[in-house]
């Protein structure tokens, strides 16, 4: 059994845990909507009725606030548009429902911002640094995924006119697209996107 100082040891490492999901989720609703260079740890402790000491001690730096914030806002889109699609069949169906699951993940955004992973993208694509690294490495998971199932698809004889790399590009900016639109306003962007996705993979793939 453990000792009475290893209970509240292990309450304290709990607690913080907690808070800093809670604090790394918040990170994530602002920087969908506002961009990651706008996160600080003064903003976030104001707005969750916490110290900014108390921030401080859970992430250290801003940039660490902002690799959490990517981190929460990956596992936001791999609860919402990846792990619904696991129980598809592999290739074509899983296929389907990853950008089905996509498009349904920006008519009703999850975080303020819609996709997260389109916004800051742009915001850091030519900043080099590990904020950068590690938005690449979530988008080349992404990528890795598309292709993978563009691949099944095509051991199952669909798709076969189509190279899966350039393929996974296409869907991937078409749904980034409309997530822009939509954010603009655009009511019909996510209708036009679709239309378009059905004309490469087919509406009843």
């Amino acid at each position: 059994m453990p000792t009475a100082e290893e209970q509240i040891s292990d309450q304290r490492l709990l607690k913080g845990a907690r808070a800093r999901a809670a604090i790394a989720r918040h990170a994530a609703d602002v920087a969908s909507a506002e961009g990651l260079t706008g996160l600080s740890l003064g903003r976030l402790a104001t707005d969750l009725g916490v110290s900014k000491s108390g921030v401080a001690t859970l992430f250290g730096t801003k940039e660490k606030l902002q690799l959490a914030a990517i981190e929460s806002a990956r596992e936001v889109f791999i609860q919402h548009v990846i792990v619904p699609a696991l129980s598809r069949d592999k290739g074509m169906p899983r296929l389907r429902a990853l950008i089905d699951n996509w498009f349904a993940y920006i008519a009703e955004p999850v975080l303020p911002g819609g996709c997260f992973r389109v916004q800051s993208a742009t915001e850091f694509d030519s900043r080099p640094g590990p904020v950068r690294d590690a938005l690449a490495a979530d988008r080349a998971d992404w990528f890795a995924l598309l292709e993978k199932e563009i691949r099944r698809a095509q051991d199952q004889g669909h798709l076969t006119g189509h190279d899966a790399h350039a393929l996974a590009f296409q869907l991937d900016a078409i749904v980034a697209a409309a997530n822009t639109a939509a954010q603009m306003g655009e009511d019909s962007a996510l209708t036009t996107a679709r239309g378009i996705v059905d004309a490469l993979i087919g509406a009843n793939a």
